[in-house]
Formats: C-alpha cells, sequence, structure tokens
C-alpha cells in the first residue's frame, strides 16, 4: 500500500510557518514509498475542506515519476505538471485560512497511465481525468490556524 509522509510535519500535526501563503510559500518535503506495481504517474492534490467557500484547492500536480520517492520543497518538476488552483495559478499556495483551524488534506494517488492534460486543468478536470486509473491511494492531512 502506497504513503505518503512529510519530514516537516506530522499526520494530523500543525504545518509549520515556513510553508504558509504569509511566510516562504513553498511546499513542505513529501516522501512517497510503497508504490504499487504497475505504477505510471503519480499525483498529488492539496486541499482544505474547511475554507469558508467550501472545498478550496492549493496544488494540483500529476504525471509524477511512479519512482520519485521524495517531492523537494520548492518543488519544481521537470516532467511533472502543475495545474491551476483555486487561487488561480499554477503553483504551491500555502496554507492562509482567515480564522481557526483548517486541515490541509494532501492526497496521493498512483495511476496505471500518464494523464493528458494541459496546466490550464483543474482539480475537478483532474480528478475526472484519473476517473477508473486509480490504483492506490493515500491521505497525509496537516493542520494550520490563523
Amino acid at each position: 500500500m502506497i504513503k505518503l509522509f512529510s519530514s516537516a510535519f506530522k499526520d494530523g500535526q500543525r504545518i509549520p510557518n515556513k510553508y504558509s501563503h504569509r511566510l516562504a510559500n513553498v511546499n513542505p518535503t513529501l516522501n512517497i514509498i510503497d508504490t504499487p506495481e504497475g505504477t505510471n504517474s503519480l499525483v498529488i492534490i492539496v486541499h482544505d475542506p474547511d475554507a469558508p467557500i467550501g472545498d478550496y484547492t492549493h496544488w494540483i500536480v500529476w504525471n509524477i515519476e511512479p519512482s520519485c520517492a521524495e517531492i523537494e520543497e520548492k518543488f519544481k518538476p521537470k516532467k511533472a505538471i502543475v495545474g491551476v488552483n483555486d487561487f488561480g495559478n499554477n503553483k504551491w499556495y500555502g496554507p492562509a485560512p482567515p480564522s481557526g483551524t483548517h486541515r490541509y488534506i494532501f492526497e496521493l494517488f498512483a495511476l496505471d497511465k500518464e494523464l493528458s492534460l494541459s496546466n490550464e486543468a483543474s482539480n475537478s478536470e483532474l480528478r475526472v481525468a484519473m476517473d477508473g486509473h486509480v490504483i492506490d491511494s493515500t491521505t497525509l492531512i496537516g493542520l494550520y490556524s490563523a
């Protein structure tokens, strides 16, 4: 079973300020282990289900090499594609809740194929393209307070 963890924070714990939109605004390091056989690409979706206007996408990346064991801080993909987040740009947008504590869900998917999507694709378009191609998935949850 595929696993996702971070050296920056533990599952269910606070995401350090460094990764917030208000400070360095860089993605945390993510580590991937036990990628299943038959995986042809990986997908990362980071979203905030506690946003006042509903579930809000902070980062989507697809066509990550299946051999990838670490997504480094300040990730600049060579082959992978960064799609459009709900802030309207193609990059990591760190936590920045207006109030209270929010959950930031890091979803990792192992797919049986690469996806043919332009970097203009949104989270919903990505999920439609993934339908029927997910071999395995997992989540990592970080918390952040205003």
